[in-house]
């Protein structure tokens, strides 16, 4: 069974889909490994190392793509490079199943069994492989970097003798895998933490890492069967931002966590909000792509309020650590193989009768298999 991994093309794209180490693992199962020239040069890995793991090297993009069985990506593949691929074929990538309809189609119709890292469902066996989460970790890590970065204050207590400097106050709003890391990196710098999520669940979470929990009585909410938060209605949500504008008003960084799987990102900053913050204050929309929790905030801008509030919207955060993040996206893309990995026949077995496949596998000889995709209207 051949395995194509080509180079990423979406621009500004620093991450890879694969590394040697995980080629090495394959190429031990006897598996056969075709990466695109280059495919590792942005986090500087040579053509050489993938051949000393066991690859082979393919400078024509056509052909690699067109003579893979399974066909290995980070980012969702253009619409045009589908009928390039060997009808019959995997594709394992991130593709974004609810808002791109056209691309789910046309993988249908070209007979490729498709899997979306999005839909790796959150449960314990299937945490090896679940890349949203492996992503979102560095996400929360580089969120709290960027923030002090631009904050003019440090982050810890500091007893000099020139008096007391008081500790950096950080809010992160939404305390899922990237919410959690936030608090982790925040707490590790020194500043007082406070954060806040719909889930109660979560409040020892947040408690253990040091952090204080911020309560806000909004009636009834909870999480999804994947572990995901439930969307809140107008009235919950302006009950939020109402119970949030007192930790804003004196909190030096907010980053904003909330997402919701496979739909546009509620708004929980807005601009009255924003009005009653100090100047200086710094936010990081970690929701930017999928709209945004933040008023005003725009993808990969920083924008300056009337009142000196700098709202960060930056895209692509775990790119910015490009070298863990292609360490972990390429272990979770391995581990997908390897569970599924027929040791006599080695070639990869598609059960469909199995959860993971259930969850993840969009569309199949032919079909648009999945149940939640298929439901979109």
């Amino acid at each position: 069974m051949i395995i194509g991994i080509p180079k990423e093309i979406h621009p500004g794209e620093q991450r890879v889909p694969f590394i040697p180490s995980s080629v090495d693992r394959l190429a031990k199962k006897g598996a056969q490994v075709i990466v695109e020239t280059g495919l590792g040069a942005s986090i500087g890995v040579s053509d050489e190392e993938y051949k000393k793991a066991g690859a082979s090297i393919e400078n024509n993009r056509h052909s690699l793509l067109s003579s893979s069985d399974i066909v290995l990506r980070l980012r969702k593949p253009p619409v045009e490079e589908i009928s390039i691929l060997k009808k019959g074929s995997i594709h394992i990538s991130f593709l974004d199943p609810f808002n791109e309809k056209a691309l789910v189609e046309a993988l249908a119709q070209h007979q490729i069994s498709a899997f979306s890292m999005e839909m790796i469902p959150r449960t314990t066996r299937a945490q090896k492989m679940d890349a949203l989460s492996s992503q979102a970790n560095l996400a929360g890590y580089v969120t709290v970097i960027l923030a002090a970065e631009r904050l003019p204050k440090i982050f810890p207590m500091l007893m000099t003798p020139a008096g007391t400097i008081a500790p950096a106050r950080v809010f992160i709003i939404g305390a899922g895998v990237a919410g959690l890391q936030a608090i982790a990196t925040a707490k590790r710098l020194g500043a007082r933490v406070e954060a806040f999520d719909t889930r109660a669940v979560v409040k020892e979470q947040v408690q253990s890492l040091g952090a204080k929990f911020v309560e806000i009585d909004l009636g009834e909410t909870g999480q999804t069967a994947q572990g995901y938060a439930k969307a809140l209605t107008p009235e919950q949500l302006e009950k939020q931002r109402q119970g949030m504008l007192r930790v804003c008003a004196q909190s030096d960084i907010i980053i904003t966590t909330a997402q919701l799987f496979g739909r546009r990102a509620p708004v929980v900053l807005s601009k009255d909000m924003i009005a009653q913050m100090k100047p200086g204050t710094i936010i990081v929309d970690m929701a930017v792509e999928s709209g945004g929790n933040v008023e005003g905030s725009k993808l990969n801008e920083e924008v300056v309020t009337s009142n000196g509030v700098r709202i960060l919207g930056m895209g692509n955060l775990p790119g910015r650590v490009a070298v863990h993040a292609s360490q972990v996206y390429s272990t979770n893309l391995h581990n997908l193989l390897e569970e599924y990995w027929d040791k006599d026949s080695k070639t990869f077995k598609i059960n469909l009768e199995d959860e993971i496949i259930k969850g993840a596998l969009i569309t199949h000889q032919g079909q648009v298999v999945n149940e939640m995709v298929k439901n979109i209207k």
